[in-house]
């Protein structure tokens, strides 16, 4: 059991580092197509390419350790999110392909197309949409097995109140995280402009942010209600969540400490994810798999922890040099050199 916990642990601080990293680079991406629709590119544009340029190339390592870890820890998974992912996933890979594409055209060529502007910012919110899927299979009612295959039931999956509700509040929160990050990183750049309108878009985003979350617990009663019912028991944790939902937006109306709004952001989520991980226990699969029975051997258990702990332990540095060197260096944050 210990080391089930373990590595279900691991991989799901790695997921919520990805969430957060991504949620940045989706809703940046997302913010400076708006400001190309809008003619408010002169405001953010320049704060947000001066974040994307050193960290785009890295956004997605989190995901990958993700997905490795979850195939070696529990290799059923493969079997029954495989096959029933098979079509959202080749959608997420395309689009993060075309983002890849397009960042490294931009970067190194000549391509400043406004319609591949466009199809950067708004791929970047169907990627946590399509991606948001798995939690709602994962509550279960969606898959049929028989006795040689499992199959999705898509008309189902689509016309459910809780898919929809998981996927308004993964594109809230993608643009919620985003904005405080962005309103940080523009007051550090002390460009006030761009700090506002930034902040405008932070409060915006908070209230849905907010309103589905909720929802959602909601919708899982009628959905799942085991699973509603642990929620309740962890009352503590998501009031935890809630309070810190509102020192955020508080911070951010007050137009205080900005750097304290985003890290309480982070603890927001940290909480309300790991309160939702641990409601949903055990189950990866409600109601076909747990993760004891689909647990890989003792022995890969513990390379597998030993290879992501030291993994963890080299990415966390890295991050923190790419923090330090470029994204909160005076001069680069200012625009006196680009890096």
């Amino acid at each position: 059991m210990a080391y089930e916990l373990i590595g279900i642990s691991v991989l799901w601080v790695f997921l919520f580092g990805y969430i957060i990293v991504a949620s940045i680079d989706f809703g940046a991406g997302f913010f400076n197509a708006y400001s190309v629709l809008t003619n408010k590119h002169h405001i953010i544009s320049n704060i947000i390419q001066r974040y994307l340029s050193p960290v785009w190339e890295v956004t997605n390592v989190f995901l990958v350790f993700f997905f490795v870890g979850i195939v070696g820890f529990f290799p059923s998974t493969a079997y029954y999110y495989g096959t029933v992912l098979l079509v959202p996933a080749s959608l997420s890979l395309v689009l993060l392909a075309i983002r890849g594409s397009y960042y490294a055209f931009s970067t190194y060529g000549q391509l400043k197309s406004k319609m591949w502007i466009y199809l950067y910012g708004f791929s970047g919110l169907l990627i946590p949409a399509s991606l948001s899927i798995v939690l709602t299979i994962s509550e279960g009612g969606f898959i049929k097995e028989s006795a040689n295959s499992i199959s999705l039931n898509y008309a189902e999956l689509f016309t459910s109140p809780l898919t929809w509700s998981i996927v308004v509040l993964s594109l809230a929160s993608v643009l919620y995280i985003s904005a405080v990050f962005l309103t940080w990183y523009a007051n550090k750049a002390k460009d006030d402009e761009a700090t506002a309108l930034l902040r405008k878009y932070a409060l915006i985003w908070s209230v849905p942010t907010m309103v589905t979350a909720s929802g959602i617990i909601v919708e899982l009663r009628s959905h799942n209600f085991e699973h509603f019912q642990n929620m309740l028991n962890l009352w503590w944790l998501f009031l935890i969540s809630g309070m810190l939902f509102l020192a955020t937006v508080r911070l951010l109306w007050q137009k205080g400490n900005y750097g304290v709004a985003f890290i309480l952001l982070i603890g927001q989520f940290l909480v309300a994810f790991f309160g939702y991980g641990i409601s949903h226990y055990p189950y990866l699969l409600y109601p076909f798999l747990t993760i004891e029975q689909g647990f890989t051997s003792e022995g890969m258990a513990v390379a597998l922890i030993i290879a992501f702990l030291a993994g963890l332990c080299l990415l966390l540095p890295s991050l923190f040099l790419l923090l330090r060197l470029f994204l909160f260096n005076k001069n680069y944050v200012e625009g006196k050199y680009k890096g």
